[in-house]
């Protein structure tokens, strides 16, 4: 049996081209989560950019012209995803302001990449723009009402956030009247034992945050026999102390294998050590060239051992196992060099990234990436604003 499809959202900041780390990593799984018949909203997130490059914004548009054709080249359809630019879709930043009403200070401070960033940044960050980059993120999540963020450990705590605001936001605008009256009905309806267990159940989730409870409440609430409406009402009030307005959503843990670059470290364009999309087949033998290798091996005679080699973890991600197998038996043995070694891992990059470059060629001289982003904006903004009608009625900013 096919799972069922879930709606997805995920952005990338126009900072630059992407590299084989991005392919490896993000793109994988957005294709593969495309491909699995998804509901998949893939943005630009230029506004994000601003919030630690506001001082030099010059290169925006070429990188996401650019970034648009490196999607394309990895196999995703605008036929089958939404692409579109942050900045096109307005909403995103009114829903931001109205987060903002009620977020803590310090839910944004005690992020763990909030100092993190400012460290490794080395910059004049001490804006409101960086600070609350994190309920911007939270905004672009839930304004498409996403079930599943696509992410890496590292942004695990920025979904966790996000959920949380949206609990807090519903607690505060989902508690109305109407419902309240409905939920009364639905009450009465249930024997008193079952009162007193889900009663019990939500005290103890919404006062000491025992997530524990919360299960059992929704277990027991979905073993009810009654419609499945009346279910919503109960978990709803279980959840929220209301109707759940905005979305909480799931953190999707993503696997990426971490390629290193040319220097031995993470390949990262702050490092200025990647191997590009966009690179030239010669360009990729002339990076790899001059990587490192296993720092024992220092004369072409001695024996080396691939675990402590940069290009043999290259080589695990990019070459078949018969060249895995005849490289680390090779190098262990000192039957090859470290520069045999290099000329097989360029062919078997060359050999993963033809397919990208044709795609990449073949599209961009179409010249329809603006109009890929502006019907992806159109499609983004006619959901967002179905959310917003809802936040703006709930939040009575309308009759």
């Amino acid at each position: 049996m096919s799972s069922p499809s879930r709606r997805v959202l995920s952005g990338m900041r126009p900072t630059g081209g992407l590299h084989l780390g991005h392919w490896r990593g993000v793109l994988h799984n957005w294709r593969a989560l495309q491909e699995a018949g998804n509901e998949c909203f893939f943005f630009i997130a230029d506004w994000h950019a601003l919030t630690t490059d506001y001082a030099n914004p010059g290169d925006l548009f070429v990188n996401t012209r650019e970034m648009v054709l490196s999607w394309l080249s990895a196999g995703l359809d605008p036929q089958k995803t939404t692409m579109f630019r942050q900045s096109d879709v307005p909403a995103h930043a009114e829903l931001f302001v109205l987060l903002s009403m009620i977020c803590p200070l310090p839910w944004l401070m005690h992020l763990p990449t909030y100092k993190e960033q400012k460290e490794a940044l080395q910059r004049d960050l001490d804006t409101h723009g960086f600070l609350g980059y994190p309920l911007l993120q939270s905004a672009d999540i839930m304004i498409y009402g996403a079930d599943c963020v696509p992410v890496g450990e590292d942004q695990v705590p920025h979904v966790e956030f996000t959920r949380d605001i949206a609990r807090r936001f519903n607690r505060f605008y989902g508690n109305t009247e109407d419902f309240q009256s409905k939920l009364m009905v639905t009450k009465k309806s249930l024997s008193v034992d079952v009162q007193t267990a889900i009663e019990t159940y939500q005290k103890d989730y919404q006062q000491n945050g025992n997530k524990q409870a919360l299960d059992d409440a929704v277990s027991l609430i979905d073993e009810l026999v009654v419609e499945e409406n009346t279910k919503q009402l109960l978990r709803d009030d279980v959840r929220y102390g209301g109707q759940e307005v905005l979305r909480v959503p799931q953190a999707m843990l993503t696997q990426a294998p971490r390629l290193p670059g040319t220097d031995g470290r993470k390949m990262s364009k702050s490092y200025g050590n990647t191997i590009d999309l966009t690179d030239v087949p010669e360009a990729v033998e002339k990076k790899i060239a001059r990587m490192q290798t296993d720092p024992a091996r220092v004369r072409r005679s001695d024996k080396g051992e691939p675990t402590r080699c940069p290009v043999w973890s290259l080589h695990r991600v990019f070459s078949d196992m018969d060249t895995q197998n005849g490289v680390a038996e090779s190098c262990r043995s000192a039957a090859i060099g470290c520069v045999d070694c290099k000329k097989r891992l360029s062919a078997a990059v060359n050999d993963d990234l033809e397919p990208l470059r044709e795609r990449r060629a073949a599209v961009d001289k179409t010249g329809i990436v603006e109009d890929i982003l502006a019907d992806g904006a159109l499609r983004a903004a006619k959901s967002a604003e179905q959310t917003m009608q809802e936040v703006r009625r709930f939040m009575h900013l309308v009759s």
